[in-house]
């Protein structure tokens, strides 16, 4: 059993249409036509596992591609372009391997973005690298070196120049 609070109108415009004996009837497939047009609970966390494995086997390829391409390159050289996931992250690396270092608002002032953003992605970098590599290709340096403090620094050892 269901009650139902619907506007005067339209029960007037329901009552006008639709015989006595037959409301329950239409109340119950109109509900039934509804209900197959709104998603199962169940459905959608299917679909959720699904592009969940998907993503889990996106990240396994690339981290077998990005090893590949680290086989490529002579022993203990890497191409630090191979841990760049988007055109910011191969901007932020061509700065440093130009510069060999920048500190945070270096590389926020020549992406034009803001330094929490470039600090992430520098993170990531450095996480990705570690990942993939074993070894960090960039590192933080929070003493002067070179003229710069707190800046972030290429790993010449690692990096192809």
């Amino acid at each position: 059993m269901i009650s139902a609070k619907i506007p005067d109108e339209v029960y007037k415009e329901f009552a006008l249409r639709i015989p006595d004996g037959e409301r329950s009837n239409f109340i119950r497939d109109a509900i039934t036509e509804k209900l197959q047009s709104v998603p199962r609970p169940d459905r959608i966390f299917e679909l959720e596992k699904r592009i969940r494995n998907l993503e889990t086997g996106l990240a396994e390829i690339k981290k077998s591609l990005a090893d590949l391409e680290v086989l490529t390159f002579d022993k203990d050289k890497v191409n630090p372009h191979a841990f760049c996931l988007d055109e910011t992250d191969h901007r932020i690396m061509d700065y440093l391997l130009h510069y060999k270092g920048a500190t945070t608002p270096e590389l926020a002032d020549y992406l034009k973005s803001n330094r929490w953003y470039v600090l992430g992605r520098l993170r990531k970098l450095q996480k990705r690298s570690r990942t993939q590599l074993g070894k960090s290709i960039i590192e933080y340096y929070a003493a002067e070196r070179q003229g710069k403090k707190k800046a972030w620094w290429l790993i010449k050892e690692i990096a192809e120049a």
